[in-house]
């Protein structure tokens, strides 16, 4: 078995369309949202990723077929004044789980995110979702907290119209 971790280019047609195609499995997971992604997003969102500065993706091909992907993005630490990099979005096709994919995906990306200069990774996870919670545990994530006693972070949203 031959596997393959690298950064995405979104120039190459092939890398866009596995990524598209990663991400719309994913959006039809359960742990997802359970509905595919729009036409307007599977048609538009390559060249809106080649758009966006602070952008890269990591994706996982197992003998040369797709098998999981990474999405993230650059923000910034005004506290430590350094890059900070999002993991966005993380997928293992399911005939591609268990082996251990989602690790060495997360390596790439702590080696693309130190090379930026980064200071921390941060992502979010359902609470439902024990796979991904164990497997990020198992990296090294733990929920954010500045003071135990005002407990942990929370990751909010509002949708914009």
């Amino acid at each position: 078995m031959n596997i393959e971790i690298r950064q995405a280019d979104y120039n190459v047609e092939k890398d866009g369309t596995d990524l598209v195609n990663l991400l719309n499995g994913y959006a039809q997971d359960p742990m997802g949202g359970a509905e595919p992604l729009s036409q307007f997003s599977q048609d538009n969102l390559i060249a809106a990723l080649a758009k966006t500065p602070h952008a890269f993706s990591v994706l996982a091909y197992v003998d040369g077929k797709p098998a999981g992907l990474i999405n993230c993005f650059e923000g910034f630490s005004t506290f430590a004044c350094k890059p900070v990099v999002n993991i966005h979005d993380v997928t293992v096709a399911g005939d591609f789980r268990g082996l251990g994919l989602s690790q060495k995906m997360l390596d790439e990306v702590e080696r693309i995110a130190s090379s930026k200069g980064a200071c921390k990774l941060t992502l979010e996870v359902l609470e439902g979702n024990t796979v991904a919670r164990n497997s990020y545990l198992k990296y090294g994530f733990k929920g954010y907290e500045l003071d135990p006693e005002m407990g942990k972070a929370e990751f909010w949203e509002k949708k914009l119209k």
